[in-house]
C-alpha cells in the first residue's frame, strides 16, 4: 500500500531526494495515531557538518520520526526535509530504515581511525519501533563483526537491556559508550514532557543492569528547562540516582529550542506552565540558545554534585571521557 496522499505536493513542486523516497514508502502498522512507513536509504552513515566543536564524526539514526514525543525535542525539523511543515507529524509518521545491516557495512569502510560514531543523535534508537521492526539491533549485530570504532548511543529507553549481549560483544573490540537521558525523577512531570518515554526510574534502572553486565554507560540530563527541571534539588536528585546506578559520567545541558519545536513547546507551556510563557518568550525570542552564562551555571552545578557523589570520566575510556565535556550537551542539529 502506497503512503497517503498528503504527502503529495503540488504538481510545481514535485519532490526530490528524501522527501521523494518518504512518498514512496509503505504503511507498514497503524495504531495510536502513529505510522510506520519503510524508507529505502540510500546510506546509513550522516556525517556530521558543524562549525563548533564535536565529540563524533558520523551519525546514524535508524527511524525518521519518534514515538516517545518529548514536548521540547529539537530534531522535529527534520521531517521537514520530508515536506511535512506539521511539528506534530514528526511524532505521529515514523519512517523505518530498510537494509540498514547492508548499508552500515558498506559505509563503515569511510570511517578513518579517530572518527567515532554516535547512533540516536536525532531519534531514539530504542523507540516503540524498535520492539516490532529491530533495526538497531540489527546495527548491533553487524558493529559486534567489526572492531576498532568508536560508538556512541544515546538513547531515553529501557528497551536498550533487551541488547545486552550485542553490546557486550561490541564493547570487546570497539570503544562503546551508552548514554541514557534522565531529564526529571518526578514521574508525572516526566509523563507530560516525554509523553511516550519509559519512566525515569526505568531508565535509571537500565543505567544499573548496563553499570552491572560491565558496560560503559553515563547519564545526560539533557535538556534543562529553566523554571521546570532546572532547580539545584531536582538536578542532584537525578545526579544522585545516577550515582546510586555505577553511572561512569553525567552532564546536561540547557533547551535548544527551534521555531518547528517552540511551535509545539511553547502551546505545552501555555497549558502546563501558563507562567513560565512569557519568560520563555523572552528568553528565547530570535535565538535557539540560552545566554552561555545560564549553561555555565548549569555545568556548574552538576560538577559539583558530580563531585560530591563520586562521579568522574572512566580513565579507561577515550570515548566515553570526551563526549560529556563538549557540545553534545546542547542538543545539537545533527543533520
Amino acid at each position: 500500500m502506497n503512503a497517503p496522499s498528503l504527502f503529495a505536493l503540488p504538481q510545481k513542486s514535485p519532490l526530490v531526494g528524501i522527501a521523494r523516497l518518504a512518498s514512496q514508502g509503505d504503511s507498514l502498522r497503524e495504531g495510536h495515531d502513529v505510522e510506520y512507513f519503510t524508507l529505502p536509504a540510500k546510506s546509513l552513515l550522516n556525517r556530521c557538518v558543524s562549525r563548533r566543536q564535536l565529540p563524533f564524526t558520523w551519525t546514524i539514526n535508524p527511524y525518521r520520526g519518534c514515538e516517545f514525543a518529548c514536548k521540547y525535542c529539537y530534531a522535529r525539523y527534520t521531517h521537514e526535509f520530508m515536506e511535512m511543515r506539521d511539528g506534530v507529524e514528526f511524532e505521529q509518521k515514523i519512517y523505518v530504515k530498510q537494509h540498514t545491516a547492508d548499508l552500515l557495512r558498506r559505509d563503515l569502510r569511510r570511517v578513518k581511525p579517530g572518527e567515532a560514531i554516535a547512533l540516536g543523535t536525532a531519534t531514539d534508537p530504542y523507540q516503540p519501533a524498535e520492539r516490532r521492526y529491530e533495526v538497531t539491533r540489527g546495527i548491533l549485530e553487524e558493529f559486534a563483526r567489526h572492531r576498532g570504532f568508536e560508538l556512541g548511543i544515546v538513547t531515553k529507553s529501557n528497551l536498550i537491556v533487551r541488547d545486552l549481549d550485542l553490546l557486550s560483544a561490541v564493547s570487546q573490540h570497539n570503544a562503546l559508550s551508552i548514554h541514557v537521558t534522565v531529564t526529571t525523577l518526578n514521574i508525572d512531570l516526566a509523563r507530560i514532557l516525554e509523553p511516550r518515554a519509559p519512566r525515569p526510574d526505568l531508565r535509571i534502572e537500565a543505567v544499573r543492569q548496563l553499570s552491572a553486565a560491565g558496560l560503559t554507560v553515563g547519564v545526560s540530563c539533557s535538556p534543562v528547562l529553566p523554571g521546570i527541571t532546572d532547580s539545584p534539588a531536582d538536578l542532584e536528585a537525578v545526579v544522585r540516582a545516577a550515582a546510586a546506578a555505577g553511572v561512569r559520567h553525567i552532564f546536561a545541558g540547557p533547551l535548544f529550542l527551534k521555531p518547528c519545536s517552540a511551535a509545539v513547546f511553547l502551546p505545552f507551556l501555555q497549558q502546563h506552565f501558563p507562567h513560565l510563557v512569557e519568560n520563555y518568550r523572552q528568553r528565547y525570542q530570535d535565538r535557539a540558545f540560552l545566554p552561555p552564562s545560564y549553561g555555565k551555571r548549569v555545568a556548574q552545578l552538576i560538577a559539583r554534585f558530580r563531585q560530591k557523589y563520586g562521579i568522574s570520566a572512566d580513565p579507561r575510556g577515550r570515548f566515553a571521557s570526551k563526549w560529556p565535556t563538549q557540545a553534545l550537551d546542547e542538543q545539537l542539529a545533527l543533520f
